[in-house]
Order: structure tokens, then C-alpha cells, then sequence
């Protein structure tokens, strides 16, 4: 027997201790037959049953196993979904799901940036405030670019996106970016339809959100297929944890915490279950199915359809949030001076690949990745329901103007001196 601390550990380092016991590890490479064999269709009795009997074997002998969990966003992290899922066998649909994720670090550090960005500003758009704000910082703006090019290139042969691309992207750009930035895009508060369009842009809905044919799917079937997937589990399992209804508690959600409920939301966005603001008018969200179909579970399936539509959770925690006041600054090195968002923008679309990444922090596997999956060229085509990366109001004076965290002018910056002194000097000589 390896002793175990009876604290919540990190499932990786709790399967090596496992894997160090031959018994441990016979039984942990059982169940993984087990799941995958869940994966594809329902195990029979008794194969479900000898299935159970391992996993009761398993967690008896390393009980870490069950209460072990994984870290959002960490390199790790789809080996530790893998390990966390291979030891639990899939539930029915009635059955809810633990989330595999530790949010015990993050909880108070999400209530702080819910707190914070619930200060508005009167008459202020503030989800184009929130996308200048990410386009003024370096790793969000660049990270932005790549998922809105990667869900409006289409598909090889085809007039339409690659959703899966598109998907990995948005997942890349929320796992990466400072929540500050990519909460203020994704919950930014607005009073007009031109605001609510900009919201419910972002993450592209043509292509993130809805499939290529229009119809939508039975959402009981989306939630099968996303339990089939390690990350879509997880995110779906996260979202029932922390969104839970509740009537006793002032913010209306079980855990009593807004920002775990929103992260949560933000984790199935890029996922097959990706939901979204379904009007320019509301922050009513929803996901991108129906419950036709659904025969006897059609309770089930209004189940889960009103935990986006009709959750007093989910929607108190979307407003109370908003356009952040207070962003962190941007470690890395300040670039030079940029050109307008304008030219920018016109550039991207010109020269059809993505704008100078040199300021990312990217390790080797990633620039691999980014270049396998833009390795097209992207062609021009304005069908993808998709809003402008940048403001047409973001001017190159505003960029430069004290207080917006943007590059200065080339001419009013540190080359001001010297025309002044050509200046004068050229004045000196007139006059003589």
C-alpha cells in the first residue's frame, strides 16, 4: 500500500504513484478498456459489472485516484482529465457529474473581478471598450486575430469554416488571455442593439456556434457526444457544478459564487456544446440545439436547455459582471509604434495571414500547432457572421493619448526633441 495524503491532490502525480504498484496499475489499465469501450456504446450487464468492480478495487487500494483533481489551462491538463475520467465509468443523463477542476485557488480572485467590474461607466459602450482594451494589449489582440481568422478562413474546398479549428482557437485564446480581458469581451453589459450585436459576435456564432447545415441538433445527442470527449466533459461537468440554481442564496446560484459560475460558462465556449447570446437585445444565452426527438427523456432535455435559458444563476452572474476597470500590465516588451487599428485590420486582410506574433510567449509545440492549422491561405469572403476586431473610433491619437496603455505617436514621441530642435534651427537661420 502507497500512503496517499488525504488532501486534494493533482490527478498525474497521483497515477504515477499508482503505476509504481503492479496491482494499482493492472487495475487502472483495466478500466481504461472499460471507457473506452463506454465510449462508443452502453457496456453490457455484465461487463458493466465487472467494470465497478475494478474501479471499487482500484479507489479502495488509492482512494487520490477519486479525489484527485486537475488544473484549467495547465500543460497538463488533458492528461489529468484523461486519468480523472478513465477511473469514473459514464453516468446516464440523469446522473450529475463532478467537476474534475480545483477552483479553490481561483474562487476569491473571481469574486475580486466580479466585484470590480460591476463599476460601470455611465453612457460608455463597454463592449467596445472591452474589445479596444484587448486589442491595446498585445497577447490578447494577437491571440483574438487568430481564432476570428481561423473560424472565418473556410474549409478547404468548401465556402464554409472548419468548426474544430475554430473551435480549438477560441479555446487557445480563453485559456491564455488574463480573464480581466476576455471576461470583458465575452460579458460586457449593454443597453442597445449595436452593443448587444458586438457581444454576440465575438466568438463568431456562424461558425463557433452554429453547424454548417442550420439545423440544430437534439441537445440530449450533443451532450452524449460531449461526454465521449475528455475536455467537453469536464467543461459540461464544471458548468452543472457551479451554475446550480438555487432560491437560498443571494447571487441564486448553489456555491454562491458568480465568478466560478462564469468561468464555467466561458469553459464550454469552444467545445460541442458552445452556448451563446441568442438576440442583440437580452443576455439571454442558450445553447445550439432543441429537444425534438427526445421520446420519453423530453423532461431530461428541458432539463439541461433551461440550465442555460431559464437559470437565475447563469443569468444574475452574466449581470453583474462587466467591462473590467482595473487590467494588469503588460509584462513583456512594449512593441514599437503601431499603425491604427484601421491599417491593421486592412493589413490582415490584405496580406491574408495572421498579424507579427514576436511579442507571444510560445513554446515550440504551439508555433507548430498554429502553423499546422493556418498552414492554408485564408481567401477573402465576408459571409462569417463576425464583428470588426477593432473600433473604427480607435484612432491612432486615441491609441496614443495618456491613460489607454497604447504606443505614442512616431512623431509626438521620443522623436519629438529633435524635430524640435531642427526646428529652431531652421527657424534661427530664416531670421538671420
Amino acid at each position: 500500500m502507497f500512503p496517499f495524503p488525504p488532501s486534494t491532490s493533482d490527478c498525474v502525480k497521483a497515477h504515477q504513484v499508482c503505476l509504481a504498484d503492479p496491482q494499482c496499475e493492472a487495475l487502472y489499465r483495466g478500466l481504461e478498456l472499460c471507457a473506452a469501450d463506454a465510449a462508443f456504446s452502453a457496456l453490457g450487464e455484465q461487463v458493466a459489472s465487472e467494470c465497478l468492480e475494478r474501479q471499487d478495487a482500484l479507489l479502495a487500494k488509492h482512494p487520490s485516484l477519486l479525489t484527485c483533481k486537475c488544473q484549467r489551462g495547465s500543460r497538463k491538463e488533458k492528461r489529468c482529465l484523461r486519468i480523472y475520467w478513465r477511473v469514473r465509468l459514464l453516468p446516464g443523463n440523469e446522473e450529475p457529474e463532478v467537476s474534475p477542476y480545483d477552483d479553490t485557488l481561483t474562487d476569491s480572485r473571481l469574486a475580486s473581478l466580479v466585484a470590480a467590474s460591476s463599476l460601470q461607466l455611465d453612457g460608455e459602450n463597454q463592449c467596445l471598450k472591452a474589445a479596444q482594451d484587448c486589442g491595446l494589449f498585445e497577447k490578447c489582440g494577437s491571440l483574438r486575430s487568430e481564432y476570428v481568422l481561423a473560424c472565418t478562413k473556410p474549409h478547404s474546398g468548401t465556402n464554409r469554416c472548419n468548426q474544430n479549428k475554430c473551435h480549438r482557437f477560441l479555446r487557445r485564446f480563453l485559456e491564455r488571455v488574463p480573464e480581466e480581458y476576455s471576461m470583458g469581451l465575452l460579458f460586457c453589459p449593454c443597453t442597445n442593439a449595436l452593443c448587444g450585436e458586438r457581444r454576440r459576435k465575438t466568438i463568431v456564432p456562424s461558425c463557433s456556434y452554429q453547424v454548417a447545415d442550420g439545423v440544430q441538433p437534439n441537445c440530449l445527442h450533443q451532450q452524449s457526444f460531449c461526454r465521449r470527449d475528455d475536455t467537453c466533459r469536464s467543461r459540461l461537468a464544471d458548468f452543472l457544478s457551479n451554475c446550480q440554481p438555487s432560491h437560498l442564496t443571494a447571487s441564486g446560484c448553489l456555491k454562491d459564487s458568480t465568478g466560478l459560475c462564469l468561468r464555467a460558462y466561458a469553459g464550454l465556449i469552444g467545445t460541442i456544446m458552445t452556448p451563446n447570446y441568442i438576440s442583440n437585445s437580452s443576455a439571454d444565452v442558450s445553447l445550439w440545439c432543441n429537444c425534438e426527438g427526445s421520446g420519453n427523456q423530453w423532461p431530461d432535455c428541458l432539463k439541461l436547455q433551461h440550465l442555460f435559458t431559464d437559470n437565475r444563476c447563469l443569468r444574475n452572474s452574466i449581470n453583474r459582471i462587466g467591462s473590467p476597470k482595473l487590467l494588469p500590465s503588460d509584462t513583456t516588451q512594449l512593441p514599437g509604434p503601431r499603425p491604427s487599428p484601421l491599417v491593421q485590420e486592412d493589413e490582415l486582410h490584405s496580406s491574408n495571414h495572421l498579424p507579427d506574433l514576436s511579442n507571444n510567449v510560445m513554446d515550440s509545440d504551439e508555433e507548430e500547432e498554429l502553423a499546422q492549422a493556418l498552414e492554408e491561405e485564408p481567401e477573402e469572403d465576408n459571409q462569417f457572421d463576425v464583428i470588426q476586431l477593432y473600433s473604427e473610433k480607435a484612432t491612432v491619437s486615441s491609441l496614443g493619448a495618456p491613460g489607454t496603455g497604447g504606443a505614442e505617436s512616431p512623431i509626438f514621441g521620443c522623436a519629438s526633441p529633435a524635430l524640435l530642435l531642427v526646428l529652431l534651427l531652421s527657424a534661427s537661420l530664416n531670421w538671420g
